[in-house]
């Protein structure tokens, strides 16, 4: 009951089922945000359409709910924090638009409020991954703030993706409609591996490696060795059945 409430607090009811609706919750805010970051659509890389994000997280939902359903409630847990860390990321994408757009398009009044409204809903989530981080975006986007740098906002936010769980891909870039490319300055990040990441791939490629050539070494030797039974066959000399057979004959002499 309680899952079915949080989906029903994510998407709203006026979405409609197949969420193509004009709502007012988080689904919205994901799709129109979206249009923004070319990261509509189920491969996330569109300009119009429902989200990717909101296709991943129905697809978490549905997990989720069958998890539950199972009685796999550790399982669930890790689900519902995969939900809550991407929750996050049309939040970030409108903090990261708005200080753009109060930074290089003259932005007013109202451009200034929705920064500052997006930034006060994750800047506890940020502090909690970087105080420093959280610090340079306050600094920008509060209300009052005399001047926006719209590239440390960005910088600041792209330096706690790792620890928030989410990714360069999942956020975007700020796009340019009318030029047909992204603002610049504002282009999607690259995703950087770990150090522990960066040892797993490369131990798990080695080992990739290591059983292919054994395995193909293995299938060799097999095909040469029933190559050479075969032509011992036609040959008409001894094989394994034959020697089966001569061990049995000598047996019964022996009896």
């Amino acid at each position: 009951h309680a899952w079915d409430e949080g989906v029903c607090f994510y998407t709203g009811s006026i979405e409609g089922q197949d969420g193509a609706g004009d709502g007012s919750l988080l689904h919205q805010l994901a799709d129109k945000r979206c249009a923004d970051y070319k990261t509509c659509g189920v491969d996330g890389t569109d300009l119009e359409g429902m989200a990717r994000l909101n296709y991943e997280l129905f697809d978490l939902f549905a997990l989720g709910n069958f998890q539950l359903q199972s009685g796999n409630c550790p399982a669930a847990r890790d689900t519902t924090k995969r939900v809550a860390q991407k929750m996050y990321i049309p939040m970030i994408q409108g903090s990261i638009r708005y200080a753009y757009k109060m930074d290089k398009l003259q932005g007013g009044e109202k451009e200034a409020a929705e920064g500052a409204a997006f930034a006060a809903a994750v800047l506890p989530r940020i502090h909690a991954a970087s105080p420093e981080a959280a610090q340079t975006i306050y600094n920008n986007l509060r209300v009052g703030a005399s001047s926006t740098d719209s590239a440390a906002v960005k910088s600041a936010f792209e330096s706690v993706y790792p620890a928030l769980g989410i990714t360069c891909a999942e956020m975007g870039g700020l796009w340019n409609e009318a030029e047909k490319s992204y603002y610049s300055g504002m282009e999607p990040c690259q995703d950087v591996l770990t150090r522990e990441t960066e040892t797993v791939v490369k131990n798990n490629n080695t080992l990739a490696i290591a059983l292919g050539c054994t395995f193909g070494a293995l299938f060799a030797i097999a095909a040469a060795f029933i190559l050479f039974i075969r032509n011992r066959e036609k040959r008409g000399e001894m094989t394994f059945e034959t020697w089966k057979t001569a061990e049995q004959s000598v047996a019964k002499d022996m009896n």
